[in-house]
Parts: C-alpha cells; structure tokens; sequence
C-alpha cells in the first residue's frame, strides 16, 4: 500500500480529534500513542472531548487501488461515547469495503456505570517502519502549536517494543507558556502563534551566528480579518491573515532564502493544503503598491512558497491564512473564498504600512517621502 495514504488518513483522524475537542467546553487531551513491535505498528488516537457521529468515519475515504492487505487490512477500530451516554461504543470500520452500509460492524458496549465523562479512540495496525509515520504527525503537531487553541493539549507518544522496553515521549501542548488567556481572540492567538514560530524557526536555522540573531525587538507583525455575510446557502466564513517581517543585521544569513516567503496554511484549525482561491488571491494582490515585486507563487502542497524579486537581504518575510466557520461546526462543506483571502491578507499589508513609518511603501511613494522618511524605508538602505 502506498504509505502516505495512511499518513494522510492519520492526519485526518487526529484533525477530526481537534475538532471534538474544540466542541467540548472543557480542557481536553489529545492523545497519539505510536506502538512499534516490528513489523506492526498500532496508531491509536484518543482525546475527551464530544463523542463522536458515525457519519464522519463513513465520510472517510482511502485509495483501495493502493491498499495491500499485507501492508493494512483496512480496519479501524473505533470505541466512542458523550456525555448523555451511559456506554462505550464499539465499531469496526473497513475502509476496503466497497458499500457503505457494509463497511460498519458493531461490536459489544461497554457499560459506564454511570460515570460521566465523554471521548473517542480510533485505533488501526499497519506493517511499516515507525518513522515515515512519525515525521509528518511530527510535522502536524509543530505547525498545530501555531493557532495556539487554548483548551486542546496535546502528547504524542512512541513505544518501541525492543528488548531494553525504552518509552519514547514527546509532548506538545499548545498552550504552554502563553501569555494569552481562553478570552483572547482567534486572530490574537495566531498573531502570537506565528511569532514564536518564526522567532523559533529563524533562530534554530542560524544558530551559529550570533549577528543573525531574530529577537522580538525586529519582528514586525500585523494582521487582518476579512469576513462573509452568513446566510441560508452561505456558512459566514472567516479569513485570518498574518505576516511577519524579521529584520537582521548581518545579509549573509538570508542571502539563499530571504527572498522567499513560506505561506502556511489552516483550514477550520487544522493545517490545510493550499487551495487555488488562496494562489489566485495571494497573485492578483498589488505587491508591487506595497513596494514588493512578485515573481511566483508555487503550491508546495502543506504551504504556499512566494519568490520575490530584489528583497532586501537583510528582511525575511513570513505568512500565514486561515479560513473557518463563522459559526463552529460549520453546516456545509465550502471552499475557500479568492476574494476574501484576497482582502485578509490586504488588511494585513496596510497594517503593517500604519504601524510603522517607511514599511512596505510603493516605489512612487518613496519618491514622495521627506528625507526622514526615506532614511527608515528598506529602499533607500538597498540603493
């Protein structure tokens, strides 16, 4: 079987967690226990939030052409219950089969003796090496730390069933160490994400050059919140858009990639693929009346890569978009809006432009500016 297909199934499921657990209105663990006892690898997804809708496993969908029976058989295993129930659902679900009323086996319940408590745990077993599987939950939980959701903590465990019985554990959790509190907006979370990314990311990339050092101090960051009218065909969708812009003293360090800028992407609080409304949006923009030049945007497919053209060296240039519900959970499936990126990420520039003097003017208005002025645009420093 090709294995990135249960990759992306995994992905799917833990995203589907999330989601449960933004649904409740208590703190909620997330967990992802990867259990290696070679050649089998058990992956088994929990969290507590709200218990879970048979639909959105039937829902799921997995390459059958690609699925070898020696690789996965296909089955996930599904033990689910809320609040009001008083037991534990059992279900098997074949992905391989072809008829939907036929893919769901119920098992025997489990009884709760009347404790109260609700959740989820899907569990699958699949004949591969741990790693491949590891790097992209890895990735998944790292790009998660971004939107910072304050009720969701999250583990990511590994258990290796050598000789020695070694537990491996690698624990994220979102809301370590925030200055922000559960009344703090989506946008604010983001913007705060964001910056601990890029002061995090840009750090450990140079961490031999003292110079090329990103502090606080030379992140400038702004956003923009672009909104659609909620109605009966229409679910009011919202765009966030972020950017940073990291200044350094030293050239030398961004000199290969300065002049790109990764745009990440969440689609609902997960991390999403780049939708051609967001390459569309993101290449019918006037960079250049924000004294930007464009030359590509490319889908890298977990993000969006920008290519500018004689960016300052010394500036590196940082964004992120994301698009959900208005209202949580959203009704009907939607994509995302051109225009509406289009206008979050604009919002976001003329942030930038009016709060702080010299950034992000257009060429013509440069010319324009008294010479205080130009002594802070980036212009004037490359000339």
């Amino acid at each position: 079987m090709d294995i990135s297909s249960v990759q992306k199934l995994c992905i799917d499921l833990i995203s589907s967690a999330v989601q449960r657990c933004r649904l409740s209105e208590d703190l909620c663990r997330l967990s992802v226990v990867l259990k290696s006892s070679p050649p089998i690898i058990r992956v088994s997804i929990s969290d507590t939030g709200t218990g879970s809708c048979l639909e959105e496993f039937q829902d799921l969908k997995c390459n059958r052409e690609g699925i070898g029976t020696e690789k996965w058989d296909g089955l996930l295993s599904i033990k689910t219950t809320s609040i009001s129930d008083n037991k534990i659902y059992h279900y098997h679900l074949n992905l391989r089969g072809s008829v939907s009323a036929r893919r769901l086996t119920r098992l025997p319940s489990i009884l709760k003796n009347d404790a109260k408590f609700s959740g989820t745990e899907v569990c699958l077993s699949i004949s591969e090496t741990i790693d491949a599987l590891l790097n992209d939950i890895k990735h998944y939980f790292q790009k998660m730390l971004i939107l910072k959701i304050p009720s969701v903590a999250a583990e990511l465990v590994i258990e290796r069933g050598d000789a020695s019985g070694l537990r491996c554990q690698n624990v994220f959790l979102p809301n370590e160490c925030s200055p922000l509190n559960f009344s703090s907006s989506n946008v604010e979370r983001l913007k705060s994400g964001l910056e601990e990314y890029v002061l995090k990311h840009r750090n450990s990339l140079n961490n031999k050059c003292d110079s090329c050092f990103c502090s606080r101090e030379k992140l400038k960051i702004s956003s923009g919140v672009a909104r659609s009218m909620e109605s009966h065909r229409s679910p009011g969708l919202i765009v966030e858009a972020v950017i940073a812009i990291s200044e350094h003293s030293e050239s030398l360090c961004f000199r290969s990639s300065g002049n790109k800028t990764e745009v990440l992407h969440f689609k609902d609080f997960s991390p999403s693929s780049v939708s051609i409304a967001s390459l569309n949006a993101l290449t019918s923009i006037d960079w250049r009346s924000y004294g930007l030049t464009l030359v590509s945007a490319v889908d890298q497919v977990d993000h969006a890569l920008i290519e500018w053209e004689s960016l300052p060296p010394y500036l590196h240039i940082d964004m992120v978009i994301h698009c959900y519900h208005k209202q949580f959970p959203g009704k009907c499936k939607y994509q995302p809006d051109r225009h509406l990126i289009k206008k979050g990420v604009k919002l976001a520039l003329d942030d930038l432009k009016e709060k702080h003097t010299g950034l992000l003017l257009s060429a013509h208005a440069v010319k324009l500016c008294p010479r205080p002025c130009k002594l802070n645009c980036w212009h004037h420093l490359v000339i």
